[in-house]
């Protein structure tokens, strides 16, 4: 079976997302590992561990700054956490009422922003280029 050039560029991008959503899920596991390192943020930097070398041994390397763009998705879990902050926050609840000390949300919020998107743009940047070097389509 006979596969065109377009045929070949579209799957080899399909194939390249594929291992910047995985790079993705390894950034998330570090962040939520540091959040988390004096209860089960161990384990889960150990499987951010393991998972970054497989990936290195078998991705391509253009890959890896979706480590980046997961680094965010526990920023902007902060963010949520914190919606009702900056200062005490109380909720009702069947049992009577609780109460919290939250942040400000904002700075999580820009921080995952920026990091979220530095992410995109950087792979984004990196594929185009390795797109560019490929010969053109006949």
């Amino acid at each position: 079976m006979a596969y065109n050039r377009a045929q070949v560029d579209r799957a080899g991008r399909r194939s390249d997302w594929g291992w910047f959503l995985a790079w993705l899920a390894v950034g998330v596991c570090v962040a939520a590992g540091l959040a988390a390192i004096l209860s089960v943020g161990l384990v889960f930097l150990v499987l951010a561990a393991g998972a970054a070398g497989l990936l290195l041994w078998k991705g391509p390397r253009n890959a890896v700054v979706g480590a980046l763009t997961g680094l965010a998705l526990p920023l902007f879990y902060l963010a949520y956490l914190n919606r009702g902050g900056p200062g005490t926050v109380c909720r009702s609840s069947s049992g009577g009422q609780t109460c919290t000390d939250e942040y400000t949300p904002l700075p999580f919020l820009i921080g995952g922003v920026l990091v979220f998107f530095a992410g995109f743009v950087i792979f984004l940047m990196i594929e185009r280029r390795g797109r560019g070097a490929r010969p053109p389509r006949v």
